[in-house]
């Protein structure tokens, strides 16, 4: 194991069907007002908004709503929020809802107090914040970001077709996470397998660089196992207690910062799906199953190494008589296969994307040098094509 690393997480977590009470306890930390940020309004119908504003009444505090997150929040909303939260004078942001919700809140809580425009800081300098935090809590209520246990925070911009994502410090990290998997039930079919897709994607884009053997990428083989068996049983039965509160709980070991220790790591998924993602507003996680294959069929040759372990030790291909490269492709046929299992999407222009967005999107890929491969603007033209 070869980096060099110091590893914490800031966040507190409560787990299991009876978390939910815990968020008395938490509340007494905090002042008088709490901001609820929240969706679209399935928290009124679920019931879990009802629980929430009555465990809030109970412990005092002045309730100020902020609602209409949308699945990938735009820097209009983000200024909605900071506004709201100056006004009244936030003492703790809560979130209920999924990543996007928790996202924003992180988003909301460096620039309540930022004089500087938070676009611009954050997310176009990538600069760190410089004045005092708004606390954010979370209650959780999609699996699948890992945004309720990191610093993380993705925001687009749709006027200037970006989608940019700043991970901030320790000190922007939620300070507590509730997570009850059966707040996740009631998610349509096609948002829990985009949120199980993007777990195993955080993972593959931690897991796919480096070279010497790493305790991290053990763990990462593991996680993406319990992943791939608890994704079919919940595609089966969305209401299995076991497998929804695996998925919940192994998207959080995903993207917790724990299996990066020690490693380099790629992330350009991440950034062509985003890209992809600026110009068409499509869901997060299947942004990432679009481009995944065409990506990792591209740089397999110069990671060939670890492409052959992960369909030996993660799909079960045999290796015998075989070589690297049959191995690999074998591997890569088996995660496709449970890809069209789960109802993914496979191709971008399913997403909206036409021939000529290719350049623009393009233009607002990032290009990261972690992975196996650093692609030039050309290789990035080549592999959103092969995503078509």
């Amino acid at each position: 194991m070869l980096g060099n690393f110091s590893y914490k997480n800031a966040t507190k977590l409560y787990f299991g069907d009876d978390s939910l009470k815990f968020l008395k306890d938490e509340l007494k930390n905090y002042g008088k007002t709490v901001q609820l940020i929240y969706g679209g309004g399935s928290i009124k119908k679920n019931g879990i908004y009802d629980q929430v504003i009555k465990i809030l009444k109970e412990c005092g505090k002045k309730v100020v709503e902020d609602a209409g997150v949308m699945p990938n929040p735009t820097v209009e909303k983000l200024y909605e929020g900071i506004k709201i939260a100056r006004d009244n004078k936030a003492d703790l942001l809560l979130a209920v809802g999924g990543g996007s919700c928790c996202d924003y809140a992180k988003a909301v809580s460096v620039s309540v107090n930022e004089k500087d425009d938070a676009w611009q800081k954050y997310f176009v300098r990538f600069e760190e914040p410089t004045c005092k935090i708004i606390p954010v809590g979370c209650i959780l209520t999609m699996a699948g970001t890992g945004s309720e246990m990191n610093g993380g925070s993705v925001i687009s911009n749709h006027n200037e077709k970006l989608k940019i994502g700043h991970v901030f410090g320790d000190e922007v990290m939620p300070k507590f996470s509730i997570l009850n998997p059966k707040f996740t039930y009631s998610l349509p079919k096609r948002q829990m397998v985009a949120g199980i897709y993007d777990i195993f994607n955080h993972i593959c884009e931690q897991y796919f660089s480096g070279t010497d053997d790493n305790t991290s990428d053990y763990i990462a083989e593991a996680l993406m196992k319990s992943v791939i068996k608890s994704s079919l049983i919940a595609f089966d039965n969305p209401e299995d207690y076991e497998a929804r509160s695996n998925i919940m709980w192994t998207a959080t070991w995903a993207l917790n910062t724990l299996i990066a220790c020690g490693k380099e790591t790629d992330w350009m998924v991440h950034m062509l799906g985003q890209a992809v993602g600026a110009y068409t507003d499509a869901t997060h996680g299947m942004t990432l199953s679009a481009v995944s294959l065409a990506y990792y069929k591209h740089i397999m040759p110069y990671g060939l190494h670890k492409f052959k372990r992960f369909a030996v030790e993660v799909w079960g291909v045999n290796a015998d008589n075989k070589t690297d490269m049959e191995v690999a492709e074998e591997g890569l046929k088996a995660m496709e296969n449970w890809m069209k299992k789960l109802g993914l999407s496979m191709n971008i222009s399913e997403l909206g994307v036409t021939d000529d967005m290719i350049e623009g999107i393009a233009d607002a890929t990032f290009i990261l040098n972690g992975g196996y491969k650093v692609l030039t603007r050309d290789e990035v033209i080549k592999v959103l094509k092969a995503s078509m």
